[in-house]
């Protein structure tokens, strides 16, 4: 038994954990049977969860996150400022070319999408807003190992790599030789990496126009436009740099 379990709080989390987008509902049988608590535990910690707002029943009988939880995680200081900021240069983005705008952070050797706006004639995508993947595995990804720390960079490169299509870059060398690329241009296009149905064309967001990498900015669209990318450069830089002026504005001003 972990220590972690061992523990009040380390039911509650072994217990949220859980639940994500692939199994936003879940019955008190299942979730028993995916932390490994008893049905007893299971039940007791559930009703504490329930009754404080994290977790709601619904009319099956299945239990699913709860409203609470969302209010206090949309309040997280490093990706509620990013989001204030990025939004409206993100919807002048998705005027300008009615595709896909979405803005991704780093966490440890994962990407987390924390922003979106697409149109109903956007291609469908396998991302949304809160769901993570492994930072090598998409264009907006590989943006940001490009400029994160080298320990980062190296336990993904030494890593075994997923091919999500027959297009995935895999093979270490070259991803590494990739990502020097990336380092050098403002902007990375993504060819088919993540689904064979799309290219994403991305860039680093900075605090400041010079300052550190804080997340990604791409804009993804059918692999059948592919050819469009490079008109896709302009209006993403112009984006890129409004959103990295204002947030180190903000930080002067804050500092």
């Amino acid at each position: 038994m972990s220590t972690t379990r061992s523990t009040a709080a380390g039911k509650v989390l072994e217990v949220l954990s859980v639940f994500g987008r692939e199994n936003p509902s879940q019955t008190l049988s299942e979730i028993a049977q995916r932390t490994g608590l008893a049905l007893s535990t299971t039940h007791r910690v559930v009703a504490e969860l329930a009754g404080w707002g994290a977790l709601e029943r619904g009319e099956d009988g299945s239990w699913h996150v709860g409203l609470r939880l969302w209010e206090i995680a949309s309040g997280c200081p490093r990706t509620q400022i990013l989001r204030d900021v990025a939004l409206p240069f993100m919807q002048d983005l998705y005027e300008a070319t009615h595709e896909n705008v979405q803005l991704a952070v780093r966490e440890g050797t994962e990407l987390v999408f924390v922003e979106r706006i697409a149109g109903h004639r956007s291609v469908e995508l396998l991302t949304m807003v809160g769901t993570r993947f492994p930072v090598g595995s998409t264009g907006m990804g590989r943006v940001l190992l490009a400029h994160a720390p080298l320990e980062i960079q190296e336990e993904v490169l030494e890593s075994p790599l997923r091919a999500w299509t027959p297009h995935t870059v895999t093979d270490p060398k070259t991803l590494r030789t990739q990502l020097d690329r990336i380092r050098r241009e403002q902007v990375f296009v993504s060819d088919r990496q993540l689904s064979e149905s799309t290219v994403a064309v991305a860039a680093p967001v900075r605090i400041g126009r010079t300052g550190p990498v804080e997340a990604a900015l791409g804009i993804v669209i059918t692999a059948r436009s592919a050819d469009r990318t490079r008109g896709l450069r302009e209006p993403l830089l112009r984006a890129v740099y409004g959103i990295s002026d204002e947030l180190g504005r903000r930080t002067r001003t804050t500092a």
